[in-house]
């Protein structure tokens, strides 16, 4: 076997190769090929057994993630509901606080009896028993402690309404003299007119005082006359509601006009002798459902 080499210059050189070595160039070519083959085979296969690790892990982080995702978002959600519990709690303790506080006012309760800012004082020793509470005993705990503070609610609305109506019923109940000084010149019921000098019939109680001096409503109401008036001069009527009406006449001066609100003690009017008046005093009636009633049974009221 010949092998021809060329060199540059064009200058060629003939090699003889016996049929022994061709046959071993050949088996050592075709073995270097087979070696090149194999190395190729097993990068290949090292490279997929890899990446289906890899996949294989990235499935199970991504399941877990999922995993967590849920737990974090069920977490949430349990945080969200109990901060709203715990605020509803909180709105419903600040109410109770500030009604506790009026009805402390109202029932004239010494501030040291009573000092709703301080703490609950509490103490003693413990023995701790459990861990912390699970998220279960703790909505039980939270459910409640929402059930008594609603029911501890409802209970001090209902004190603060019946202290509301008492002290309602208290400021329109009649009671007391319309005047802040002065006598009772003339009672209710027969006596001899100080005018015309024959027995006659006084629906009312007179209360003589200084001219000028305040006369004011036996309880509260609404005015609902103010103005001249035949026989009584300047007149005032207040409706105290459930039929009852007070009126104060011969008024020198009124202070009030129809529509007013007056509370027990405000003055209506100045005292005068204004109408069928022998001198400054305030005729002074009680008419129930229209029917004029002695006074003299709310006068002494204490």
């Amino acid at each position: 076997m010949k092998v021809i080499l060329m060199r540059e210059h064009g200058a060629i050189k003939t090699l003889s190769v016996s049929r022994g070595g061709a046959i071993a160039v050949a088996v050592v070519v075709c073995a270097l090929i087979v070696a090149s083959l194999g190395a190729l085979v097993v990068t290949l296969r090292a490279d997929s057994v890899d990446y289906s690790v890899i996949q294989n892990w990235r499935a199970k982080i991504e399941a877990q993630s999922q995993e967590v995702a849920a737990v974090q978002k069920i977490s949430d959600a349990q945080k969200r509901a109990v901060g709203r519990q715990l605020a509803e709690m909180q709105a419903r303790l600040w109410r109770m606080e500030a009604l506790a506080s009026r009805i402390q006012e109202s029932a004239d309760l010494a501030v040291q009896d009573i000092d709703l800012t301080e703490p609950t004082a509490q103490g003693g020793p413990t023995t701790q028993t459990e861990d912390l509470l699970s998220w279960p005993k703790l909505d039980d705990q939270l459910a409640e402690l929402r059930s008594l503070i609603s029911t501890r609610d409802s209970q001090l609305n209902l004190i603060d309404d019946i202290m509301i109506n008492q002290r309602r019923e208290e400021s329109t109940r009649i009671a007391g003299r319309p005047i802040l000084q002065g006598w009772m010149s003339s009672p209710f019921g027969k006596r001899v007119d100080p005018i015309s000098g024959v027995p006659a019939w006084h629906q009312g109680m007179d209360f003589a005082g200084p001219k000028g001096s305040e006369v004011v409503a036996v309880a509260s109401g609404l005015v609902i006359y103010a103005g001249r008036k035949d026989g009584y001069g300047e007149l005032v009527e207040v409706s105290h509601g459930e039929g009852f009406i007070t009126r104060y006449g011969h008024h020198q001066e009124l202070v009030v006009n129809v529509g007013d609100v007056v509370k027990k003690g405000d003055v209506v009017g100045l005292m005068g002798s204004t109408g069928r008046s022998t001198g400054p005093h305030v005729h002074f009636e009680v008419l129930r459902n229209g029917r004029a009633i002695d006074p003299a049974n709310f006068v002494n009221r204490k």
